[in-house]
């Protein structure tokens, strides 16, 4: 039978093109604004410094043989030791506050705010109000050499400790706020029929409510560990020279000493050092998946 005079045949729409569509935007973004910003920081790093702050001419790879400065390897084990503890400490903290959280029907909203407030303040502000508590006049000493556990020659401030306790102040939001979005969608039902069977609460969250909240972990992972590697403001405030990490010396050779090169190249490790995790986590997924359509 031929088309009816005046109908037409519904056009079936294409599924690909759609998704195209939709992600074409957060393409483009990320090409402009990612992709093209990281390829140009590896490439000024075989550009030839120039002292007067401008690109030589050509290209060498004396910035990347200046890498090899015997004070770095102390520097980057220092921003990976510290920013890995505070991940850690961030995530076993954050864990249990969004599972309260979650938990908490009745002040739920209330508990939000207060992880939220912090951030009506400006980030300088904060860092400078621990300077003023760590101060060797300060109220954390003076109460420390109260209680006893200090003494009068006890230093707070420019140490790594510091810097732990700063990064982990200012990056616990950014953990809590991911797992308790995850954890507002778990099933508790879950941890209730765990208990039934006779698994003791310790053991419900660790091996149920833990991993029904894997892609909250891992994305507060990222939220937490990226930033933290590329911190400078927190170790030159509250750190010092003794507990200088990566950034610090990004900012040195870019502002100081105006080695855009130099500073290029240590960009380019730390840029490394953060898209490793990336990798390795997509890796992760890709391998779950691929044993999950296995079995």
């Amino acid at each position: 039978m031929g088309i009816p005079i005046g109908e037409h045949t519904p056009v079936k729409p294409n599924p690909k093109r759609a998704e195209w569509l939709l992600t074409g935007p957060s393409f483009i973004w990320l090409i402009v604004l990612f992709v093209l910003p990281t390829l140009l920081v590896f490439a000024i790093a075989f550009k030839p410094f120039n002292p007067d702050g401008q690109l030589g001419p050509g290209w060498t790879l004396d910035s990347i043989r200046g890498l090899a400065n015997p004070n770095y390897p102390a520097i980057v084990w220092r921003t990976l030791s510290l920013s890995a503890i505070t991940t850690l400490i961030c995530l076993i903290v954050g864990t249990p506050t969004a599972y309260f959280m979650a938990r908490a029907t009745r002040w739920r909203q209330t508990l939000l705010m207060l992880v939220i407030v912090p951030f009506w303040t400006s980030f300088l502000i904060r860092i400078f109000a621990w300077k003023v508590l760590l101060h060797p006049e300060g109220a954390i000493k003076n109460f420390l050499v109260f209680v006893g556990l200090a003494d009068a020659s006890t230093v707070l401030l420019y140490r790594p400790e510091a810097v732990l306790l700063v990064l982990v102040y200012t990056s616990l939001p950014f953990a809590i706020l991911p797992l308790y979005a995850a954890s507002e969608k778990f099933d508790f039902s879950l941890l209730e029929a765990a208990r039934d069977l006779g698994a003791t609460p310790w053991k419900a969250f660790l091996h149920i409510f833990v991993p029904g909240i894997s892609r909250g972990l891992w994305t507060a992972m990222l939220m937490v560990l990226i930033p933290a590697l590329g911190a400078y403001v927190i170790p030159d405030v509250v750190g010092g020279k003794e507990a200088e990490m990566i950034g610090n010396k990004i900012a040195q050779r870019t502002f100081n000493d105006r080695n855009l090169p130099h500073a290029s190249g240590l960009s380019a490790i730390l840029s490394l050092v953060i898209l490793l995790p990336l990798v390795l986590g997509q890796t992760w997924q890709w391998w779950n998946k691929r044993k999950a359509g296995k079995s």
